[in-house]
């Protein structure tokens, strides 16, 4: 898939002169974590559990500069042929009491290699998160700071999480405002 979102990328820019998203990072859950949220949910430690049950151990994270840019990417994601949407969630219409915003889509993926059961062509599944950049950078920082660090007032914490938030989520949608503005007088 980063190869298409790559592709993707390229083609958009060649037909509208800017990039659908600003960057584009991939990962495969590493074996202790996969392991770890196996035990988590009483799964055996298999390939299967943690390639079938647990639908987030390959992730994408695209980075748009617009908010209309995430929906764009998500229009031309599900015309892709080796794609199904499994499940999708938008935190950005409807975010997060925590203030959490992202677009998030598991898909059932088939490659052309075997996959964990043995079948070819195979299938597996790929969590994709699309942002902004204002939401990754929120939901980087925060993530940082409730995970490794000791808060001793997480209330305290949370509230300005939650504002911080709000006030870029604002900020993405004047950006949007802003970019509309300049399209019209071209």
């Amino acid at each position: 898939m980063m190869t298409q979102f790559e592709q993707l990328n390229k083609n958009y820019e060649k037909g509208h002169g800017e990039r659908l998203y600003e960057h584009l990072r991939g990962r495969v859950k590493s074996e202790a974590s996969m392991e770890g949220k196996c035990k988590r949910k009483d799964l055996p430690l298999t390939p299967q559990s943690a390639l079938r049950a647990n639908r987030d151990s390959v992730g994408l994270r695209v980075v748009c500069n617009f908010i209309d840019d995430i929906y764009t990417c998500i229009d031309f994601i599900k015309q892709w042929d080796n794609v199904n949407v499994y499940q999708e969630k938008d935190y950005i219409t409807n975010a997060k009491t925590n203030g959490y915003r992202s677009y998030h889509m598991i898909f059932d993926v088939t490659v052309p290699d075997e996959d964990v059961d043995g079948n070819i062509p195979g299938h597996y599944f790929v969590e994709v998160q699309l942002r902004t950049i204002a939401m990754d950078t929120w939901a980087s920082l925060e993530h940082d700071m409730k995970y490794k660090h000791q808060i001793k007032n997480p209330e305290m914490i949370g509230n300005e999480l939650k504002r911080v938030a709000d006030e870029l989520a604002s900020c993405d949608v004047s950006m949007q405002t802003i970019r509309q503005l300049i399209r019209e007088e071209d």
